[in-house]
């Protein structure tokens, strides 16, 4: 994404994005939470090939209601229930990431770069999809960090009047809506996400593929030059 910071080739976003659900499915099957998604934890090979790496702060999730730190994740990776203070989180806290992670393949820029602390954060992402209430996400009131006194009240807007290239792309803004709920509960999990539409140009043969097989081993399934000048649509 340094590389070519006008945001990537729509059709490698897509094989990325694949790659990383893959692997991120992997884990959430074997109920392990990587618990840092950010670019700098993608290894990404000549070809294109996709590897999730640094489990530094992965840990096994056997016990649905158990209680982890809500110190976790990168910031600008970091869901809203986390930094809300919830550490009753499950495998959305990975996918929130992916959902940034997406919308920054495509755009070139941080999804919500929060510049100072946790309710500089929250204020990026209510700004765009709006500050929730308990008609919204049940619950979320009751949260340790939701502080109305410290909290912009926000009307939620489509993500694709935020970020206008999704509408250049067929089920883009769908699949970023599905990662990027407030609510964790209504969040997208990477077995879901797989089988979404966004996918469906994708040969049928990507899902017969066994866990360790490269999805450049199916026929004609390659990574695009990344020549996109910023806001050409490809």
């Amino acid at each position: 994404m340094e590389r070519h910071p006008g945001g990537l080739v729509y059709h490698n976003v897509r094989l990325l994005l694949f790659q990383l659900l893959r692997g991120l499915a992997y884990c959430h099957k074997r109920m392990v939470l990587h618990r840092d998604v950010k670019p700098q934890n993608l290894l990404i090979s000549e070809m294109g090939e996709l590897k999730l790496a640094d489990f530094g702060l992965a840990r096994a999730k056997s016990v649905p209601s158990h209680t982890y730190s809500h110190e976790v994740v990168t910031l600008w990776y970091r869901p809203p229930d986390v930094l809300l203070g919830s550490t009753h989180y499950s495998t959305s806290l990975d996918m929130w990431g992916v959902g940034c992670i997406f919308l920054e393949m495509i755009t070139g820029v941080p999804t919500f770069p929060g510049v100072r602390e946790v309710y500089d954060q929250l204020d990026k992402i209510f700004k765009i999809l709006g500050t929730p209430v308990e008609e919204t996400w049940e619950g979320v009131t009751h949260l340790p960090g939701y502080n109305p006194h410290k909290l912009c009240f926000y009307r939620g807007q489509k993500l694709g009047l935020a970020f206008p290239r999704l509408y250049d792309i067929v089920e883009g803004e769908n699949m970023a809506s599905a990662l990027l709920q407030l609510n964790p509960d209504k969040r997208i999990d990477a077995e879901e996400a797989l089988r979404h539409k966004y996918f469906s140009s994708l040969p049928k043969k990507l899902y017969e593929l066994p866990d360790e097989a490269s999805i450049f081993s199916v026929e004609g399934v390659h990574m695009l030059p990344e020549t996109r000048a910023a806001g050409l649509k490809t």
